[in-house]
């Protein structure tokens, strides 16, 4: 048991240093403030706007909440895809990589500095909340609850972003196929996406098809269900992509 922390230890060691790092990073550049003001807009765009949020007669969040994975889809690629690649044309990924320090460590501790200014954004929707509270008595414990699980999606949609960025080493090739990737976890459970694959294929692989949608996986929470299969699959999903990040990143130290 002491030589299973002592080894926990050891890989996690360089978890805090990176965090701050990283997260200092962010905000000691426009990158981080661009990000949440573009992002507050969008969302509040599709929210008032396409969502048409006055026309539909209940005081709920959700035409927020339905907009969340096709923004995630492209802005946090976006967010993500300098985690690695950064290192690479700044030059010191040779330097952070010869570093005594766990790959663990290093890659939970920039995708948990992302994860955090995500976060960030969610919490400045507050307002949003605050609105439908105004206008009526909505279920809080539901937006909770699907807040919660909207910022488990977005660690999933990040940790694409953090392993293509070891994987390719150029933020622009990053950002674009992370975003081809979130496009097809998220257009799979699509209705169009779905008929096409049932008429194809069957009603079985259709099912199986929506089972690994993050539309799938996050409509319970929309309706206030919580539901164990989505919590798990986002946890899931984001530690699959952390490890295959930690195998990508570990290729440039072994070399």
């Amino acid at each position: 048991m002491n030589t299973f922390l002592s080894t926990l230890r050891e890989q996690l060691g360089g978890f805090g240093a990176t965090y701050r790092r990283e997260l200092g990073a962010y905000f000691a550049t426009p990158m981080a403030y661009v990000f949440l003001a573009v992002f507050l807009l969008a969302l509040g765009v599709f929210t008032w706007e396409a969502g048409r949020f006055f026309d539909t007669g209940s005081a709920d969040l959700s035409p927020f909440f339905v907009w969340h994975p096709w923004l995630y889809m492209i802005f946090l690629p976006a967010l993500a895809m300098r985690l690695w690649a950064d290192e690479r044309s700044a030059g010191t990924d040779e330097l952070l990589l010869s570093l005594p320090l766990g790959m663990p460590g290093l890659v939970l501790g920039k995708l948990c500095a992302a994860w955090t200014v995500a976060g960030v954004g969610l919490l400045l929707t507050f307002p949003m909340w605050i609105t439908v509270n105004y206008l009526g008595q909505p279920d809080n414990a539901a937006i909770l609850l699907t807040y919660v699980v909207s910022f488990l999606m977005a660690g999933a949609y990040l940790s694409i972003g953090s392993a293509i960025s070891a994987l390719t080493g150029s933020q622009v090739t990053a950002f674009v196929i992370s975003v081809l990737i979130a496009f097809a976890f998220t257009a799979a459970g699509w209705p169009l996406v779905l008929s096409t694959v049932k008429s194809l294929f069957g009603a079985r692989t259709a099912d199986l098809v929506a089972e690994f949608s993050f539309l799938t996986q996050f409509q319970g929470a929309q309706r206030g269900v919580l539901e164990l299969r989505a919590v798990v699959f986002f946890l899931g999903f984001t530690g699959f992509w952390a490890i295959l990040n930690g195998l990508w990143a570990s290729r440039q130290r072994l070399g």
